[in-house]
């Protein structure tokens, strides 16, 4: 089937399982149809509808929970427990058991798609070098944080200058539409949870942010406390995607809280899941970085090293993955990851150019 039908189908499957804010549904739709980047980053369910198609070789790579809608503007910055800053993938909602080429070869996609939408400027064959350099190497040496602290300066300039005026931050929460009509009751629960103290008083606001989960009812509470303002968000959540794409009948589950627990990670105790909720602390440092955002001036193949090397990060959270994996790599055949690189922007590319004549 061709794009159009395929995301009518897949959202035939969306409104079975949440319910949908059928505005931002067609912001969506908008979005899709701006670049292939954006398309990229709005279609995971198209991706994996395809992948296996196109790489069929890689498809049959050792398997780990995967981040699955792995791009480049899926990385952002939290705080732990100690309070530290640190940087990593910011999104799980599509965790799902994929192999690890998934998200490598879909990284680098959108790596070289940013290189053509002006975002980045270096040579796509570089790109996918470094990501693959730093994916290499951590998966051999067997992972590390991103601790922004004494470690990873570099990283931290690039991340404290998207860290945004916590002036301008809350002037942007304060133009949130409040919400209307209906809202369900366990996801003022799962907010409430988060608040860190009962019977605090908040207004309810409507935030439309991402691009792949555009459709989802997400729920801001706002509220001062304690001499400052606070935020929590609730997203509502499906199950991955992929069991659309692989027709699945059986249970589905959302792997959203195993990923992220399970990988070499500083864990954000902020974001939790609640039923059919990801609630999480929004702050001028918790949040995702955009590549809009960043500094004139970065190191742009260290960055994507770095993503590389996050990526493996949470692809040792499955136990045994490192040996396998390395096996794996170390049979590759050189420039492996760039060919595959041309073939899945090509697949992206025209299932771009289809949609865009059917928007217009």
């Amino acid at each position: 089937m061709n794009i159009v039908k395929a995301n009518r189908k897949f959202e035939e499957w969306l409104h079975r399982h949440t319910r949908v804010v059928e505005a931002d549904l067609r912001l969506k739709h908008q979005r899709m149809a701006e670049s292939p980047f954006m398309f990229l980053r709005a279609t995971f369910y198209r991706w994996m509808q395809l992948w296996a198609k196109i790489c069929p070789k890689l498809a049959k790579a050792p398997q780990v929970l995967a981040v699955g809608d792995l791009h480049v503007e899926n990385f952002g910055t939290w705080r732990d427990k100690e309070g530290r800053l640190i940087w990593g993938v910011n999104d799980f909602d599509e965790a799902y058991t994929l192999p690890y080429t998934n998200d490598l070869v879909r990284l680098a996609v959108s790596a070289v798609l940013a290189i053509q939408d002006n975002r980045f400027s270096i040579a796509g064959k570089a790109a996918c070098e470094a990501i693959l350099n730093g994916y290499t190497r951590t998966i051999r040496e067997g992972g590390s944080p991103f601790v922004l602290g004494e470690q990873h300066r570099w990283l931290r300039d690039i991340a404290e200058s998207e860290l945004r005026d916590p002036v301008h931050f809350w002037a942007k929460m304060d133009t949130l539409a409040p919400v209307k009509g209906y809202i369900p009751a366990s996801a003022i629960e799962a907010l409430e949870h988060l608040l860190p103290e009962r019977g605090l008083k908040y207004k309810l606001v409507r935030r439309v942010a991402g691009l792949g989960s555009l459709g989802h009812q997400r729920l801001v509470a706002i509220c001062d406390w304690r001499g400052g303002r606070i935020a929590r968000e609730a997203k509502s959540l499906v199950p991955s995607s992929c069991y659309w794409a692989h027709d699945s009948d059986g249970p589905a589950e959302i792997q959203y809280q195993t990923a992220i627990s399970c990988a070499v990670r500083c864990p954000d105790p902020f974001v939790q899941l609640r039923g059919h909720w990801i609630v999480r602390r929004l702050s001028p440092d918790c949040s995702r970085i955009e590549l809009s955002a960043l500094p004139a001036t970065r190191e742009e193949l260290k960055l994507l090293e770095a993503m590389g090397s996050e990526t493996a990060n949470i692809h040792l959270g499955t136990g045994g993955a490192a040996h396998r994996i390395a096996r794996h790599l170390s049979k590759q055949e050189a420039g492996w990851l760039s060919s595959a690189v041309k073939v899945g922007m090509k697949a992206v590319t025209d299932d771009w150019q289809i949609w865009r004549r059917a928007s217009a």
